[in-house]
């Protein structure tokens, strides 16, 4: 196992005057090189965890070192200054008084002039502004101005490279397009990256490794086919993929019974909760189990119909396209076959 760039101990962070901590004894490690996304619900702690490891929020509790150096713990903050960390801002905080090559060289300061020119002209045409260097912010799409956000912090040559929510102001469809092509130019220059986000196709489409937290404390570390194959909470099956939580009960030989008939395998007594997504339920109009239509979704390639089993619980099903009911009508449905179960125990 590679040793960790950089490494989250047990931190605890909590506002003066707060009775509880915002952040709660949240351990994790990055390798050099790779990409971290903090992930979930506003409110959750991301930010002021991304806050902690820029040394903008003490610790109350636990350590964070980069590269073996201890940077932060109860009593103890190295100044952000100190930290050899860049950061691009959520609006990317450009100086607008000064050109696309001055805002990058700004981070360059105390640097020889000529250090600070070469290294400007190398940062641009790493993100693909080389002709754009005069130009000031206004003059910039929000793409662009994203991207010397990033030049800026990168020039420097940083530590850890620190993002917070960078593509909040952008359209969906320069967004997912941007966000390729930021990881290919982070794993181009081997920076190891901490980003903060709530969008989990953000999350999946930039993350090594992802965290997924909720009010404060870290539910799982790992990467996108394990949160999504393997979550360790209802909380982290609840929020990637849309994940419904089914109620089953274990019969006393260990048979899972449930609004969609007895499920295959053996399972523990204490078994509560069957996680299911939309393309786990299959059209099956000889199915024993039937589901009333609540309402459809066309979405093009196909549609979501949302059902209410015999039990009353509410789930939603990807289906054909080309099915046609209508809301009251019975479907017949089926649990799609060969699929490994995710349950939750009470």
């Amino acid at each position: 196992m590679p040793a960790m760039h950089l490494s989250l101990d047990q931190v605890s962070i909590r506002y003066p005057g707060q009775p509880v901590d915002a952040v709660h004894q949240v351990s994790f490690g990055l390798a050099a090189g790779d990409i971290g996304v903090l992930l979930g619900p506003s409110g959750c702690g991301k930010t002021t965890l991304l806050r902690a490891v820029a040394g903008l929020e003490p610790l109350a509790g636990g350590t964070l070192t980069l590269a073996g150096q201890t940077l932060s713990r109860p009593g103890q903050t190295t100044p952000p200054e100190q930290r050899q960390m860049g950061m691009v801002f959520q609006d990317y905080a450009l100086f607008p008084h000064l050109s696309v090559e001055r805002n990058i060289a700004y981070g360059l300061h105390g640097q020889p002039a000529e250090r600070q020119r070469q290294r400007t002209q190398e940062v641009l045409e790493l993100v693909g502004l080389a002709d754009l260097g005069k130009r000031y912010p206004h003059e910039l799409s929000g793409g662009q101005q994203q991207r010397v956000a990033l030049a800026r912090a990168l020039a420097p040559d940083p530590r850890l490279l620190l993002l917070d929510e960078p593509f909040s102001n952008l359209d969906i469809n320069l967004r997912e397009r941007l966000a390729q092509e930021l990881r290919a130019l982070l794993k181009q220059t081997g920076t190891t990256t901490l980003l903060v986000t709530h969008d989990q196709q953000e999350a999946f489409a930039m993350g090594d490794r992802i965290g997924v937290l909720d009010q404060g404390r870290m539910q799982q570390w790992a990467d996108a086919r394990t949160l999504y194959d393997a979550p360790a909470t209802p909380f982290v099956a609840r929020f990637i993929g849309h994940g419904m939580l089914l109620p089953v009960q274990a019969d006393a030989s260990g048979k899972l019974q449930s609004a969609l008939g007895e499920l295959p395998g053996q399972h523990a007594a204490n078994s509560r909760q069957l996680l299911l997504r939309s393309h786990d339920l299959q059209y099956d109009p000889t199915a024993p189990v039937h589901a009333r239509l609540l309402g459809s979704s066309y979405q093009g390639s196909h549609q979501i119909y949302t059902l209410e089993l015999a039990d009353g619980t509410t789930v939603q099903a990807t289906m054909p396209a080309g099915l046609q009911h209508v809301a009251g009508e019975m479907i017949g449905v089926r649990l799609q076959q060969d699929r490994e179960l995710v349950v939750f125990a009470g």
